[in-house]
């Protein structure tokens, strides 16, 4: 589970695109395509978190390898099902453990 604090929008856009080095179209672009949802502040204002910035990077990396958008969605979805199938598995692994620790 993510930290609490990679959750919680921090960022503007204009602070967004400077350290990912694309353009604010871009990043609307990526929110409009249904990649990425930032926070949005009383007035409108996006605000984007930890968590957002890594899904942006990853869109990136994404796009350099040849990626079309509706490529990077589908790969983003099917990681984001790898990354709860694991977790499943783990908690599934860990009362199988407990049940053969306490003998039963």
């Amino acid at each position: 589970m993510a930290d609490q604090g990679e959750d919680r929008g921090l960022y503007a856009i204009s602070v967004v695109a400077e350290l990912l080095g694309t353009g604010q179209q871009n990043i609307r672009l990526y929110e409009r395509r249904g990649l990425l949802t930032p926070e949005r502040t009383s007035g409108g204002t996006r605000q984007y978190s930890e968590a957002d910035l890594l899904i942006l990077r990853r869109i990136g990396e994404l796009l350099d390898e040849g990626l079309n958008l509706a490529g990077v969605a589908k790969v983003l979805e099917l990681e984001l099902d790898n990354a709860k199938l694991r977790r499943q598995l783990k908690r599934a692994r860990a009362r199988v453990q407990k049940q053969a620790d306490d003998g039963g």
